[in-house]
């Protein structure tokens, strides 16, 4: 746990309606509190991805940034970062780059087609898939896995309520994804707000920090 001083967050089902914008920055704080020491520098750097990085790699540049950087920080726990590197390595640094250079072109206003094109990435599901894009296209796209599941599910009135429910949080499947991309709820806090802060990835911050 960092040492940075602790923030005062509201419940998310109040936070949710709030209008309050510095409920919300509270509650973004709270993510990067969360954010273990050893860490952080890797967050910094991914939190502030540069497309053109990407676009610079080479075939084993991007094996190296996947293995390296982007696994990483995905999958914190060794045993599951073990497990999800052992099936990149069964692809060849060409294979992957194949997966790279269609993700620098695809349309981000689709959401459902770039989950497929980034779930092509051996180890990533759609909770690895969408964590990807949600670090190349941060306005488009937002983590969904178990914990942002778990927080929204302390939303009432949510239209996505029932699918929710429904959902096996530790295995999301590409359709489920779909669902909670979370573009709305960015869009809604910008307009209240007046402002273009808010995105999807940032959603995705709060309420992992929320569902954990």
């Amino acid at each position: 746990m960092s040492e940075r001083k602790t923030i005062s967050m509201i419940p998310i089902a109040d936070l949710w309606v709030s209008t309050n914008p510095k409920a919300w920055e509270n509650a973004l704080e709270g993510y990067w509190n969360l954010v273990q020491p050893r860490n952080r520098a890797l967050e910094q750097s991914l939190d502030t991805l540069d497309l053109e990085r990407l676009r610079r790699m080479d075939a084993n540049g991007w094996y190296k940034f996947l293995m390296e950087e982007y696994f990483l920080w995905k999958y914190t726990d060794p045993r599951r970062y073990k497990t999800t590197t052992n099936r990149l390595r069964e692809n060849t640094p060409g294979e992957l780059d194949q997966v790279r250079r269609c993700l620098l072109v695809l349309d981000p206003e689709y959401i459902l087609s770039g989950l497929k094109i980034a779930s092509l990435i051996p180890g990533l599901g759609a909770a690895g898939a969408s964590g990807l894009l949600a670090l190349m296209y941060p306005k488009h796209f937002g983590t969904v896995d178990q914990f942002v599941v778990k927080a929204l599910r302390q939303v009432q009135g949510l239209p996505e309520a029932e699918a929710l429910a429904r959902m096996n949080a530790e295995a999301l499947t590409i359709k489920e994804g779909v669902l909670i991309i979370l573009r709305r709820k960015a869009a809604d806090n910008n307009r209240v707000f007046k402002s273009d802060a808010w995105t999807p990835r940032k959603l995705d911050m709060v309420l992992w920090t929320y569902g954990r």
